[in-house]
């Protein structure tokens, strides 16, 4: 009965959809763990059916002749990378060398192959679930809370945005809030058994609204070992991220422990790579453009809530109601109706034109067209 409620309250609009370039498609593995030793085995592995390598660790980056040396042997086994960043004041002993005359040296030096730095992982996560580095703490109103947030998050990015090159996290909630503070791309983590629909909903919406890139991170799936999905589970999931539009699907690999010679990878989920490696090879991806998403979700503006279950708190600062129960059950109804063919964007008034350019049917959260 819900649906029949949503499909008739649903604002039909006119518009035709923009057609997008054919864009580029990158997948790798992040290297988290380990030493130098570790990270070119790593490169070696997979470089025959990867094509970009996440340099993930923070201690690396820190060291600035660590950080040559490791992003020369990746450029010269023929792959493109991202270099993850920590906080600026971490980088004190590089003397009178800075992080951003790295960055922008390096986009010099290695051309397009650096692909993007990537910096404050999972933000929205940290604010959501309030962890020591959550950006806002107290709010009167949904406004001032994604305002607070987009601007002290911002803050922090504009050192690397400042540089030219694209910035980017990996994130499992307020997806639409990151773009916003000044990401170019953000990966939608798929893993904790959340809904791959869902994320894909959230993470594409918040990216064709701001006309900038989207992608999937594989992450932690399992509290205990082997801490990864299974290769069967991964395979389908890259297929998923590819064939719905994303730029980008990285593997996270982090062990508490290593399991196998290569972190948590074994020897399947290496297979299963090489295997859709080879997938994507012989096959251009089914909706890359976006044609076959005509429909939103629109939610109110500023809502930041976290869309993992009804219950889900927003901004991390208001428990659930009467209305994050209806959006949950709402959003739930049109993955069984659509699968991924829809995307959840916020009633901003500076994307009104984008959304009816874009989409056939816009679905609000209080059925109306307000």
């Amino acid at each position: 009965m819900l649906i029949n409620i949503i499909a008739s309250s649903a604002v039909s609009v006119n518009f035709s959809t923009n057609t997008l370039p054919k864009r580029p498609f990158y997948v790798g593995v992040e290297h988290a763990y380990g030493d130098y030793n570790s990270l070119t085995a790593m490169v070696d592995r997979v470089r025959d059916y990867t094509n970009v390598f996440v340099l993930g660790l923070p201690q690396f980056s820190i060291n600035r002749t660590l950080l040559d040396q490791s992003c020369d042997y990746i450029n010269a086994s023929g792959l493109n990378f991202i270099v993850l960043f920590t906080n600026v004041t971490m980088y004190s002993n590089w003397g009178n060398y800075t992080p951003a005359q790295w960055v922008s040296d390096a986009m010099q030096k290695y051309g397009g192959k650096f692909l993007a730095v990537y910096r404050w992982d999972e933000p929205g996560g940290d604010q959501i679930d309030h962890s020591r580095y959550q950006l806002v703490y107290n709010a009167s109103t949904l406004s001032e809370a994604a305002s607070n947030y987009t601007s002290t998050l911002g803050g922090y990015l504009k050192y690397f945005t400042d540089t030219g090159q694209t910035v980017l996290t990996a994130d499992y909630l307020l997806y639409w809030f990151d773009y916003k503070a000044g990401y170019d791309t953000v990966l939608a983590e798929f893993g904790w058994n959340n809904s791959r629909q869902m994320q894909i909903a959230l993470c594409r919406g918040a990216a064709r609204a701001n006309d900038r890139d989207w992608g999937a991170m594989i992450t932690w799936t399992y509290r205990d070992w082997p801490y990864i999905e299974s290769d069967s589970q991964l395979y389908n999931d890259l297929v998923l991220a590819y064939n719905n539009g994303a730029k980008y699907a990285i593997i996270f690999n982090y062990p508490e422990n290593n399991v196998t010679q290569f972190g948590i990878l074994d020897q399947n989920h290496l297979n299963a790579i090489k295997n859709f490696w080879r997938y994507q090879t012989n096959n251009p991806p089914t909706d890359a453009n976006y044609n076959q998403v005509k429909r939103a979700f629109v939610m109110p503006a500023d809502y930041g809530f976290g869309f993992r279950y009804s219950y889900d708190n927003i901004w991390g600062l208001w428990g659930a109601n009467d209305q994050t129960q209806k959006i949950w059950m709402d959003t739930n109804h049109l993955i069984q109706q659509y699968g991924t063919n829809f995307d959840i964007i916020f009633n901003e008034p500076q994307f009104q034109q984008g959304f009816q350019s874009r989409y056939n049917t816009l679905i609000y959260w209080n059925q109306t067209n307000d």
